[in-house]
């Protein structure tokens, strides 16, 4: 991914959902914890706020003493937990070729873990179980043996896999003895698009941990790691500590996610972003229709191919956008819970004006 990031004058804008600020919700949890009665308590997660933050995460996931739940700082802490929690140094995981865990962890998994990454080519961010078929274990020696099967959900490209399609993934992984780990950052996204709950979307369609995100749906910065297996729930948190993901006041990362979890603020908040997504492509779609789409919109994002460097340049004057691909100028368009309609229609217009303004170029006496 080649991104360019070039400060727009507005105050919100489309760059990436890292971007925006913390749901009132959320900073509200922070500062009831930290001015409750039981200010000083144990540090790192042996608590009775974190206990209770587990409980309610674990809820969502159908409940069983069996699921895991350890909260940390970062979105790549959680991943290459994950994988620690699954691989050996002789093991492999098989991943898109966009995901996060293979071009946007700055190597970290092959870096502390020594694991190999088999990166399966796809347009849409999604893999299918035919791809995966094709890299299973061999049981030679000479070869990395993938014992990890990693999916985005939803994708970095704003898809999203059906509950069908998971469970398809997840019988071809436990069929040569793998794992399914679903990197869910925009989990909650996949969850408000497809209209299920999130155990309906992992647990029960066959995934085996998941990296649940948090930062991106209004937290302030909380990531969890939820194991569904008993054999990787029992040494999480040794991993976790010897990988710098022990937050010592666990207590205000947890409280965080739990606020997501209460009164069903991840579906708010994910809704509202995924809203504004659609309703951003159905205006490029109707007020700009020369422009060019790349992907579905599934979730919270909108993919176009730029026609040229002079509009992009011209729409980022005011409005920040992800370059993602400064070869081909496809760009991604992200939303998030605080994104307003005027937001949108601020980006279309400028973006109208941008193509208007291109295309009276082009088609000037001057120009030929």
């Amino acid at each position: 991914m080649a991104t360019t990031h070039v400060s727009g004058r507005r105050s919100r804008h489309f760059y990436s959902d890292n971007n925006s600020g913390i749901h009132p919700q959320v900073l509200e949890a922070i500062v009831r914890e930290n001015s409750s009665p039981e200010q000083h308590v144990h540090g790192y997660g042996e608590d009775s706020i974190t206990l209770r933050a587990s409980n309610v995460v674990r809820n969502a996931f159908g409940g069983s003493d069996d699921i895991g739940v350890f909260f940390m700082w970062s979105g790549t802490g959680a991943n290459v937990l994950a994988v620690s929690a699954v691989c050996r140094l002789h093991e492999a995981v098989i991943c898109a070729d966009s995901s996060h865990l293979y071009i946007d962890e700055c190597g970290a998994p092959e870096r502390h873990l020594g694991v190999k990454l088999f990166a399966i080519p796809s347009a849409d961010g999604k893999i299918t179980p035919e791809q995966v078929e094709q890299l299973c274990p061999d049981g030679d020696f000479h070869h990395s043996q993938p014992r990890l099967l990693s999916i985005t959900q939803s994708t970095e490209y704003g898809t999203s896999y059906s509950i069908h399609e998971i469970k398809a993934l997840a019988d071809i992984a436990h069929k040569h003895n793998m794992y399914l780990h679903m990197d869910g950052a925009r989990i909650y996204n996949a969850a408000a698009f497809l209209g299920c709950s999130l155990q309906e979307l992992t647990i029960d369609a066959g995934v085996d941990i998941l990296s649940l995100g948090g930062t991106k749906n209004g937290c302030m910065g909380a990531e969890a790691v939820v194991t569904f297996r008993p054999e990787l729930k029992s040494a999480f948190r040794f991993l976790q500590k010897q990988a710098m993901q022990t937050p010592s006041k666990m207590r205000f990362v947890a409280c965080q996610i739990e606020a997501l979890f209460t009164n069903s603020l991840w579906q708010q908040n994910a809704g509202k972003a995924n809203q504004m997504a659609r309703l951003l492509r159905d205006k490029l779609e109707r007020e700009v229709p020369s422009v060019s789409i790349a992907q579905k919109t599934e979730a919270n994002s909108v993919w176009i191919h730029f026609p040229n460097r002079e509009v992009l340049d011209f729409v980022q004057q005011e409005v920040d956008v992800c370059l993602w691909n400064s070869k081909t100028l496809l760009t991604r368009m992200i939303c998030n819970f605080d994104t307003h309609e005027d937001d949108v229609e601020h980006l279309v217009s400028r973006l109208s004006a941008a193509m208007k303004r291109s295309d009276a170029k082009q088609n000037s006496p001057n120009s030929l």
